[in-house]
């Protein structure tokens, strides 16, 4: 639907939020919106008009009551001439008239928060919040449900969108060299902010540090972009600096408007926020240092930190102008391959997630739901608790579910924190009965699943635990789906008399495979509408971006030569498959000249046997684990020529990338799914042998083309049965609800 959307800020000068402003609005204009702005104006101006966006003149930028009156006066004749569906506010002084002209005129209204404010005195009392807010990171969105009681139903995440066709590695520096006279063999350090008071503290310490860095770096060249109050006195320093070396070592730009093209001349950028990701974007190593904190380095290990705040290192240590002058030496000494890994990982983040269209898709999302009816839904699964397969499938169903404006989604979790931020779900502490059934009340439909929740082999308090959710889910009125779920085993008598009852009064079953069908059936569940269809995992989409040896070098693994994965867990019976699988691993180096990688799934479980079974082994070999995003993991496990698996999501991310596998064991679901793939099994944990295991793993290299070709034929209809998933849920909300007499 066609929508006019009055876009309500304080300027359009060069800053992050209203580069926000400006990509958001070329964005929803090319979409089909027709998008107008209303701000003091700035050098954003003419990038707006040649996107076919008119601007009009508001002076929303001061705080005097005679300007704010003019501008109050300027907006309603607006709103009264343009009749927009949605106006949409990005800073206080437009947010706060524009929440005056709302009360008496016909619009939606909408805020995003782009940053943390002081909420004292009279500002803070006359700050006003839209019919729905979006907020640019979870600390802005704690911010606005603690200090103004904003429904965090009403609260919509979004990102900082940014154009990776405009912001690209494959950018030609060479103009740009030449513009600031800049020698091609010259480490270059880039910085961008609006040098206006606090905000210019890193731009200062990097004039400051530029000695430091050019006794280590003796031709490196500091290029520091942006205009503001405070360009005059830094361009002096920057002088005095430069004459003190005698060459050119710090480079002021002013403010500039083609940012994009700059960026990829640099070997290492320092700054925060928009800025950063832009140079991630590019593919450069990025510094995270602010006025409001320093992380230093960016890698994914770091990824947690940076996100709580949006990339602006709010409440971490500060930056010093040492710090910087040893982290950019730091950088520059890594090896190719390091910093082209930190540039790729950063590159890959910025297309998966901080992406134009990403930020787009959430803001049309908060408008959608000024329109349509949104369904909330709850999931629950065995999620927080860092057991890659159950985190792959969270992420998942989540992505395959989702749909701007028509679903919110809250999350079941051991893991609030993690969950919220890894992925930028809602989250509720699933051992809190107070915020559980609060979710519940407040919710359209459960979603049990997926994964194998309803089975006592792992315990009986796991399964009463998820048959209980359900049970108050429908004792409370809700729609109920077990969403793609493994089923069993479950032996004791009382538990499969519970799974039946449960399984008869929900509303929607759909299984991952045909064993867990017949395991209903053997408990007496007759219902004729179970649809089995493949695990969520199989369509997970994940970014390709970046290259094969970059990836491997990341993770320690050497790509000179193939290599096998082998997944393991702790279990009964794991002492003497130890010894038994190392001879197994040694026998494939010295058979196949293949190097043995191990993937932890979870390490609580699996750390131990791995490091045991490493121990025992003559050759070398290497782990990937800790907790790795499950695309990451799914990534390297695509590398491999073959996999070994005890656990099941291993032998799910091996299929999904058309890997080979050979699986050990240690439950029905296992050998149940290998059936269903095609794949030999090697036996069980308690009677594993090393030397029938090696017959089976060479009998699947010697055919590896033809295994292969196998298995991506499967792989098609894995994914095709998959999207059954999602329908059957959307029909289940959809379909009105049965009224009893």
């Amino acid at each position: 639907m066609k929508r006019k959307i009055l876009m309500a800020a304080m300027g359009m000068d060069i800053g992050g939020a209203e580069t926000h402003i400006a990509e958001l609005s070329a964005e929803l204009e090319k979409r089909g919106c027709d998008v107008i702005v209303a701000s003091n104006g700035g050098s954003y101006v003419p990038m707006l008009e040649r996107s076919g966006i008119r601007h009009f003149d508001v002076p929303m930028n001061r705080r005097a009551v005679i300007p704010m009156l003019s501008s109050l006066f300027r907006l309603r004749r607006i709103i009264a001439d343009e009749r927009p569906d949605i106006v949409h506010a990005h800073a206080r002084i437009p947010a706060f008239l524009c929440s005056i002209l709302h009360r008496f005129m016909r619009f939606h209204f909408i805020t995003t928060t782009h940053g943390i404010y002081a909420s004292e005195g009279l500002i803070g009392r006359l700050t006003s919040w839209g019919e729905k807010s979006i907020a640019v990171s979870e600390d802005v969105r704690n911010y606005l449900i603690k200090l103004y009681g904003i429904d965090p139903d009403n609260i919509f995440m979004t990102v900082n969108g940014i154009d990776t066709s405009r912001f690209s590695p494959d950018t030609d520096v060479s103009p740009i060299r030449e513009e600031f006279g800049i020698p091609s063999g010259s480490p270059v350090i880039c910085h961008v902010s609006r040098l206006d008071g606090e905000s210019s503290l890193v731009a200062r310490q990097l004039i400051e540090a530029a000695p430091s860095v050019s006794e280590l770096l003796p031709s490196s060249v500091t290029v520091v972009i942006g205009g503001g109050e405070l360009f005059g006195e830094l361009k002096a320093l920057a002088d005095r600096v430069n004459e003190k070396l005698g060459r050119k070592a710090v480079i002021m730009t002013g403010p500039r408007t083609d940012v994009e093209r700059i960026l990829p001349v640099c070997g290492c950028f320092v700054g925060v926020s928009r800025a950063a990701l832009e140079a991630m974007a590019c593919q450069k190593p990025v510094i995270l240092a602010g006025n409001q904190g320093y992380i230093g380095v960016f890698s994914p290990d770091r990824l947690e930190e940076a996100t709580e705040t949006n990339f602006c290192c709010r409440g971490c240590a500060m930056p010093t102008a040492e710090l910087l002058a040893d982290d950019i030496a730091r950088v520059f000494s890594m090896s190719d391959e390091e910093r082209s890994f930190l540039g790729i990982c950063g590159r890959t983040l910025v297309s998966e997630r901080y992406s134009v269209g990403a930020m787009t898709d959430s803001c049309a999302r908060a408008y959608d739901s000024l329109y349509q009816k949104e369904y909330r839904v709850v999931m629950s699964g065995y999620y927080g608790f860092g057991n890659s397969g159950d985190e792959a499938i969270l992420q998942a169903i989540h992505n395959s579910i989702h749909s701007p404006g028509r679903l919110s989604v809250t999350v079941l979790t051991n893991n609030t924190k993690f969950t919220r931020l890894r992925y930028g779900y809602k989250a509720v502490y699933r051992y809190s009965p107070v915020q559980v059934i609060r979710a519940l009340w407040r919710c359209d439909a459960l979603i049990s699943g997926g994964g194998s929740l309803l089975q006592d082999h792992t315990s009986t308090r796991s399964l009463l635990y998820y048959l209980s959710t359900i049970g108050l889910a429908k004792l409370l009125g809700k729609k109920v789906m077990i969403y793609a779920n493994g089923i069993g085993p479950v032996s004791r008598p009382m538990n499969r008399r519970l799974v039946r009852r449960a399984v008869e009064s929900v509303d929607a079953v759909t299984l991952r495979d045909a064993n867990s069908a017949a395991e209903l059936r053997s408990m007496g569940v007759t219902r004729e509408d179970i649809v089995v269809t493949s695990d969520p995992v199989f369509n997970l989409e994940i970014s390709e971006e970046g290259d094969d040896a970059s990836l491997l070098s990341y993770f320690g693994i050497p790509a000179d030569r193939p290599f096998v994965a082998v997944s393991v867990r702790n279990w009964s019976g794991t002492d003497r498959l130890a010894a038994e699988l190392a001879s197994l691993c040694d026998r494939i180096y010295e058979g196949y000249g293949m190097n043995v990688v191990f993937f932890v799934m979870q390490p609580k479980n699996d750390e131990e046997i791995t490091a045991h079974i490493r121990s025992l082994m003559h050759c070398t070999s290497f782990q990937v684990g800790g907790v790795q995003s499950s695309s990451d993991l799914i990534r390297v496990i695509g590398k491999a020529d073959l996999m070994i698996a005890m656990r099941l999501h291993a032998i799910i991310f091996s299929a999904r990338e058309a890997v080979p596998t050979v699986g050990i064991v240690y439950d029905p679901k296992v050998d149940s799914y290998l059936e269903m793939l095609g794949m030999p099994s090697v036996g069980g944990v308690d009677d594993f042998s090393a030397q029938q295991a090696f017959s089976v793993v060479s009998g699947v290299l010697e055919h590896h083309s033809e295994v292969e070709s196998s298995l991506r034929g499967r792989l098609a209809e894995l994914r095709k049965s998959e999207l059954a998933n999602t329908r059957i849920l959307w029909e289940m909300l959809e379909k009105p609800p049965v009224r009893k007499r």
